[in-house]
């Protein structure tokens, strides 16, 4: 994929902007929700509410990092469309008769404890971390959760709403791979001083125990939910093929480990697996009032189809 022109693609992105209010949310069409997939589906649903809303936080981080004014911008409104991605699906779940007035879905304690770090650790991250585990979650969300989601439910509104936000995360895709390449621009051993030095952050590390329990959490859930796995390798392919197309993209050593760590997640036979999922476990017995309040970021979500 190769680099492309940020200009444009804010023109477009301003151009193309929509509001929950578009959409008639009482279209008929929400009976068709099947009793035996109702609970999965409920679950499926605020999972990837919430994995939306972090990946807003995670771009408002990347903007206060931007190397330029467009692309400061881009992540800026790249912020306000994953929360509207969340809202629409929350919209849905209440359409759906999944959610009580007023009712907003609890993530579950590894999304609770990514949330803590990105609230607390993402604005210090350099933009060679968050710019490079957001492609992996973006390409997997797009390729795998949301197609697979429209496999399975038959609701035509259900198809209207991502039919959008696919839009919007094509564009939230091509900006990804732009970044990952620009990230293996300049000398070889600048690069890897970079890519060692940000390892000397403990704030790294807390990420880390955080991140990897959250995937295979998630990971889980999906497959549970009736995800072929095939389809979770095939965009772990596609990250490969489009962000090591360039010589540049193949020189950024954060590419290099975020693919290594993403067959290890999809690879079910892997080493990797029982020690990740032992954290699983253990982060279950997490006391709630360990974590405290929410951050006043998450008050933004709302099923409401304000504009």
């Amino acid at each position: 994929m190769p680099l492309i022109d940020l200009e444009k693609t804010l023109a477009r992105m301003k151009e193309r902007q929509w509001a929950l209010a578009d959409f008639d949310w009482d279209k008929p069409g929400a009976d068709k929700i099947r009793p035996e997939q109702f609970a999965k589906l409920k679950a499926f649903m605020a999972d990837l509410t919430w994995i939306e809303h972090v990946g807003a936080r995670g771009f408002a981080a990347m903007a206060k990092k931007a190397p330029n004014d467009t692309l400061r911008e881009i992540y800026t409104y790249f912020h306000a469309e994953e929360q509207r991605h969340a809202n629409a699906e929350l919209a849905l779940m209440k359409r759906w008769g999944m959610l009580e007035e007023g009712e907003v879905p609890e993530p579950n304690i590894n999304l609770r404890l990514v949330i803590e770090w990105l609230d607390r650790y993402s604005d210090d991250m350099p933009l060679e971390v968050l710019g490079s585990v957001i492609p992996v979650l973006e390409i997997t969300l797009d390729g795998a959760l949301c197609k697979f989601l429209l496999e399975e439910v038959e609701d035509p509104l259900c198809h209207e709403v991502f039919k959008r936000i696919n839009e919007d995360e094509s564009r939230h895709l091509g900006v990804d791979f732009h970044v990952l390449e620009m990230l293996g621009h300049g000398k070889a051993y600048q690069i890897a001083l970079k890519f060692l030095g940000t390892w000397a952050s403990p704030k790294l590390y807390l990420g880390v125990l955080s991140y990897f329990p959250l995937l295979n959490r998630m990971r889980d859930n999906i497959v549970a939910f009736g995800l072929n796995e095939d389809k979770l390798n095939e965009c772990i392919g596609k990250f490969e093929r489009f962000g090591g197309q360039t010589p540049e993209g193949r020189r950024n050593p954060w590419y290099h480990l975020m693919r290594f760590h993403a067959r290890l997640v999809v690879d079910k036979d892997s080493f990797y697996h029982p020690p990740i999922n032992a954290l699983v476990k253990a982060s279950n017995y997490i006391p709630k009032k360990w974590l405290g309040d929410f951050p006043t970021w998450v008050n933004k979500i709302t099923w409401r189809p304000t504009a």
